[in-house]
């Protein structure tokens, strides 16, 4: 009988491990631990973990460090220049969800490897207090007229940052460097991610930083006004696209199949607009807020081959520049 009992009780701890998800995440997307997750774990009889790693540039290291022994099932969080990363590092797993029809545009499908999907897009800008700034902003050059007054992320570490590199390498082509050294006088800080930066910019310690053109939204619905105005250079956007994928050496992939399928469905792609203050892929109604977002007219682009080919040799020269 004990040893009837000890078989039935290694079946089900057996049972139990194996509907048990790890999801590698960044700190600002801890959000979809209030319903979301609790939502999929009942749909699917299993439980979720969500790993909070800082900013995604902190992701992509801990999985870099975890490939050979990899401890999370799912990704959530990697755009297009880290994707690319973790591809060239083989630390994805292909899937295939199958309700990819539901996202609005192809041009968002960055990966057509099989990958990685996305889930949520926006324009990079810098934010700015009107109250303190005094004056409107038309060009990256207006920025290099203030000492100590630009917050923003580091992109060896934030996704948020890389973006904001990829973007003034896009617009000043091979003068992004001369750029970057008018640029750093007005840098008051280089933060690690998006999070912290944000915490400094509403601590009143900077009139600017490096977010995202949604975030109009956001403070028409926290203050009911644009205490915060979004700057896009009149030389064009960048669109940061996220993602989310299956990481390489699972033993979950079906579980993780159907959390990206999840990841794509009404009740996730409802939720981005007022956590995640990005546009969703699948075509939902967005809250009022948005009204205040800018979905930009001009969009400025590098091809992902010249970004795999020089990320390294970017992020280097950009070192040399600011330290």
């Amino acid at each position: 009988m004990k040893k009837l009992m000890f078989v039935l009780l290694m079946i089900v701890t057996i049972t139990l491990f194996s509907k048990a998800l790890t999801v590698y995440t960044y700190e600002s997307m801890g959000w979809i631990q209030d319903s979301l997750v609790e939502r999929f774990e009942k749909q699917n009889d299993c439980e979720v973990r969500v790993v909070k790693l800082g900013d995604a540039g902190n992701v992509l290291s801990r999985l870099m460090l975890e490939k050979n022994n990899p401890r999370a099932d799912v990704v959530l969080g990697l755009d297009q220049s880290l994707t690319l990363k973790a591809i060239e590092e083989d630390l994805l797993e292909k899937t295939n969800p199958g309700n990819l029809s539901i996202i609005e545009q192809d041009e968002y499908l960055f990966d057509e490897t099989g990958h990685v999907y996305p889930y949520d897009y926006g324009a990079i800008a810098v934010i700015y207090n009107p109250e303190e700034l005094g004056v409107g902003l038309s060009s990256f050059n207006d920025l290099t007229r203030y000492e100590d007054a630009l917050i923003i992320q580091d992109p060896r570490s934030s996704s948020t940052g890389q973006a904001f590199l990829l973007w003034t390498i896009a617009v000043y082509g091979d003068n992004w460097k001369e750029f970057w050294q008018a640029l750093k006088p007005s840098v008051l800080t280089v933060t690690s991610g998006w999070t912290e930066a944000f915490s400094k910019f509403e601590a009143g310690e900077a009139p600017m930083m490096v977010s995202y053109a949604t975030d109009g939204a956001y403070s028409y619905h926290y203050y009911g006004s644009s205490r915060y105005l979004a700057f896009i250079p009149e030389q064009g956007a960048y669109l940061q696209i996220e993602g989310v994928g299956a990481v390489k050496g699972t033993d979950q992939k079906v579980l993780a199949t159907k959390f990206i399928e999840f990841v794509l469905s009404d009740p996730f792609q409802k939720a981005v607009p007022l956590n995640q203050w990005m546009f969703p892929v699948k075509d939902v109604e967005l809250p009022d807020a948005f009204e205040h977002a800018i979905k930009p007219e001009k969009i400025v682009l590098l091809q992902s081959t010249e970004v795999q080919e020089n990320m390294e040799k970017w992020l280097n020269e950009w070192e040399r520049i600011m330290y």
